[in-house]
């Protein structure tokens, strides 16, 4: 069961204006290969897969892929209603189509949100390239799933902190910097599960990139 509270927009500072080109951006956060829409279905499809969940020593790692999952949902969610902000007024609306209401869009990044979504998010990364689920990981070995967990946590890291450097936009900084404190989170988790589920070190490889928190207000 998820619970949805209609609270983000009011959450999030207003952007500066409407900014096609920043909303491609962010598109990556959505739809690319370390997106978050990644992350929702690698983690909920290994908790769908998941065998022995019932059993006492393999339940606190399916309880962590689980749960993470439930909370990648709202980040599906965040990362829209930034999209979709970063689109408002970007054209005119209800005008006579012969004065062109799109005119000036032809040169945003992403043509798809003005052709086929009407200024709305899309599945898709910063390019327009259709999400797939070929970014899906479950191999069945518990520790192969956490180790690319681990691994896929770190790649969406590094793109949101690009994407950070990319914009100064007030909304889409609020929402990565969110993003980035939450995703930290996650990555030390899965490398805490790894830890206890083998003996092995990997204190040494986190975080990756090694850029601290505190460089982003």
């Amino acid at each position: 069961m998820i619970t949805r509270y209609d609270r983000i927009a009011t959450s999030l500072p207003e952007p500066k204006g409407p900014n096609p080109n920043a909303a491609s951006v962010v598109q990556e956060l959505m739809g690319g290969r370390f997106g978050e829409m990644s992350t929702l279905m690698n983690y909920t499809f290994q908790s769908f897969n998941f065998r022995g969940r019932n059993e006492d020593a393999a339940r606190p790692y399916y309880d962590l892929i689980a749960n993470i999952a439930a909370e990648e949902y709202g980040h599906v969610e965040v990362v829209a209603y930034t999209i979709n902000m970063l689109l408002n007024g970007a054209t005119k609306r209800g005008t006579d189509p012969t004065t062109t209401p799109l005119a000036g869009t032809e040169n945003a990044r992403n043509a798809y949100h003005f052709v086929a979504s009407a200024q709305t998010v899309l599945p898709v990364d910063s390019m327009g390239n259709p999400w797939t689920g070929q970014n899906v990981f479950s191999s069945g070995n518990l520790k192969l799933d956490l180790l690319h967990n681990f691994f896929l946590e770190c790649g969406a890291r590094a793109n949101k902190i690009r994407v950070y450097e990319t914009t100064d936009d007030p909304t889409v900084r609020a929402m990565v910097g969110y993003l980035l404190v939450r995703g930290g989170v996650h990555v030390v988790a899965y490398a805490r599960a790894l830890e206890v589920l083998t003996g092995a070190d990997l204190g040494k490889l986190f975080p990756i990139p090694d850029v601290s928190n505190k460089q982003f207000p």
